[in-house]
């Protein structure tokens, strides 16, 4: 029998983790010590996607609780796609992915989990990353902890753009 194991379920079990109340995306944005967000910036941040679907699967959102793109500032549109290309770098040396998916599902039929608070994702991938498992199985295996995912990416980060 094959064993799949969730370490970071056993919080939630626990009750140490509790329900947000409102937008969790909003939520982010306000915890600045949190072992989810890698940067802050100015209009935008940049976090784990705490449901991956590859190992360094990040998504950057804005501050402003809006479910489109369009309703955004262009400030906060320039600062998204400096964060995005800060993210890749920060992606192509820590994990060395030869490809990426980048993009937003805008609205709940287009498959935006939170379609409320735009979100933009940002995805690194491998040759063979969609295998059996996903298909048959439809379980994802991702191959390190959030937390460690967290810890080396926060560091690459950091060394690459550190706050003033």
């Amino acid at each position: 029998m094959d064993h799949l194991y969730t370490p970071w379920r056993m919080a939630w079990i626990r009750g140490e983790k509790k329900p947000i109340e409102g937008c969790p995306f909003c939520y982010l944005g306000r915890e600045r010590e949190n072992e989810q967000v890698i940067a802050y910036g100015k209009q935008v941040f940049v976090t784990l996607n705490i449901y991956p679907y590859n190992n360094g699967h990040l998504m950057i959102m804005p501050y402003q609780h809006v479910a489109t793109q369009e309703a955004l500032p262009v400030e906060a549109l320039t600062e998204l796609m400096v964060m995005a290309n800060r993210a890749l770098a920060v992606l192509r040396a820590v994990y060395n992915p030869p490809a990426f998916n980048l993009g937003a599902n805008l609205g709940q039929a287009a498959g935006a989990g939170i379609a409320d608070h735009y979100h933009f994702h940002i995805v690194p991938r491998w040759p063979g990353d969609s295998n059996f498992m996903t298909t048959v199985g439809q379980t994802r295996v991702i191959p390190d902890s959030l937390e460690n995912t967290f810890r080396e990416l926060r560091a690459a980060w950091q060394e690459r753009f550190p706050s003033p």
